[in-house]
């Protein structure tokens, strides 16, 4: 995390000391990186030179409108999976022919509006989706545009809850399917393929996958050419990986690291590369890559005890503001936001919560803490707010943007009284 240092002990986000905001704030809250996030958009943007493109922010990552408006006026696009997002899309100014509209479930409400709006693109995911869309387009007397959702059957290698692009996952069309449907849409008078899809996972971490799909992709899009079809955009999805065991290192004056695991400017030739004779568009839709690396949950410690060899440090926060450690056996540095001369320790960090899964690390080497001492749980920029819950009737908790020695509240901490009136 390059937006994170330490100024000789003490851990700064920018120009903002981070146990200032909690002592101001509380705990837990989420801190996230002006700077970081602009940072890592124009370091997408910029990847593809003059080649024309579209770079679509997927919302499920982090949907704050604060963020969602930087990036609006940045140029950025957006990839929404619901009726919710498509509403936060529009209302943080991102144009509709910006915006490409994905999800295996669609709603025919939903179905509909983006038809109404005018959306760049709506994935079909399935036979059946098609037809729906057809329907609904047909009753309007809109013409929609659709684009093929492709499973190309690659393997990313990671863990298999977020592997989206093999044969048996829930998403997209096989191949055969898809020419199918390219034929069939040929002939449909209320549907316009203009787009080709995949998105193969998340976290991937190795260059074979994306020049597999670059290729797969453009031969599919020429089929579709040679069909007839004007086809607008190839989208290549996201699934950019970070390497979140190397986002920051503890130690006096150390600065955070360049956690992308592979940089754009090697990827976006490739698929470039690859399509640059269809003469189409190119979209990619980055989540994670943007906004993991910009975010910090401030946690305060409650209490330790020891039960058999295990130390147990029990924390303020925990699955109820980031699951992913108990969805996935997710890895998150966790760090001092004060480094101290004490020795260190072997824990498991804990939350509060009434589940066993309820953790953030389990025999974790991190520096000796007590009550009252405050931890930065690092790179939950994404799929950690958007992910939180109430369970157990908790209360979620603030956002704070951070812009030099500047900060914001983007989101103000739920009370109580919020939850009973909802």
């Amino acid at each position: 995390m390059q937006c994170l240092h330490y100024d000789k002990t003490t851990l700064y986000m920018e120009n903002v000391a981070l146990s200032e905001l909690a002592n101001e704030f509380g705990t837990p809250l989420y801190a996230y990186s002006y700077n970081q996030i602009l940072a890592n958009y124009k370091r997408f943007d910029e990847a593809f030179g003059d080649y024309p493109h579209t770079v679509c922010y997927a919302l499920k990552a982090n949907s704050n409108p604060a963020i969602l408006r930087m990036l609006a006026k940045c140029g950025a696009g957006a990839d929404v999976v619901s009726g919710g997002e498509l509403f936060f899309a529009l209302e943080s100014g991102i144009k509709p022919e910006k915006i490409v509209f994905a999800g295996v479930g669609k709603r025919d409400i939903d179905i509909e509006a983006a038809i109404k709006i005018g959306v760049r693109g709506i994935n079909v995911e399935s036979e059946m989706e098609y037809e729906v869309i057809s329907d609904i387009a047909s009753r309007l007397n809109r013409v929609a545009p659709v684009s093929l959702r492709i499973n190309p059957d690659i393997d990313i290698h990671g863990h298999p809850y977020i592997a989206t692009g093999r044969h048996g996952d829930k998403f997209g069309i096989t191949r055969d399917i898809a020419l199918s449907l390219i034929e069939k849409i040929k002939q449909d008078n209320y549907c316009d393929l203009v787009g080709i899809h995949a998105h193969i996972g998340s976290q991937i971490k190795e260059m074979k996958p994306y020049t597999e799909l670059a290729n797969y992709m453009a031969s599919i899009a020429r089929k579709a050419l040679d069909t007839g079809h004007r086809l607008e955009y190839i989208d290549m999805g996201g699934g950019y990986g970070l390497d979140y065991e190397r986002a920051l290192s503890v130690g006096i004056n150390a600065r955070g690291d360049d956690d992308l695991a592979i940089d754009p400017a090697k990827i976006i030739p490739i698929f470039i590369e690859a399509i640059k004779d269809t003469g189409v568009q190119l979209i990619i839709e980055p989540g994670r890559a943007l906004v993991a690396n910009t975010g910090v949950l401030i946690t305060e410690v409650l209490y330790l005890k020891k039960t058999g060899n295990t130390n147990i440090v029990i924390v303020d926060s925990g699955m109820t503001e980031l699951i992913r450690p108990s969805l996935y056996s997710a890895y998150h540095e966790i760090v001092p936001l004060e480094i101290r001369d004490a020795e260190t320790m072997v824990a498991d960090v804990v939350g509060p919560i009434c589940e066993s899964g309820d953790f953030f690390a389990r025999e974790r080497k991190i520096q000796h803490v007590g009550r009252g001492d405050c931890l930065a749980v690092l790179t939950v920029g994404a799929y950690g707010y958007s992910l939180a819950s109430n369970y157990n009737a908790r209360p979620k908790s603030i956002e704070l943007l951070v812009r030099g020695k500047r900060v914001k509240v983007i989101r103000e901490r739920q009370s109580l009284e919020d939850l009973w009136d909802e």
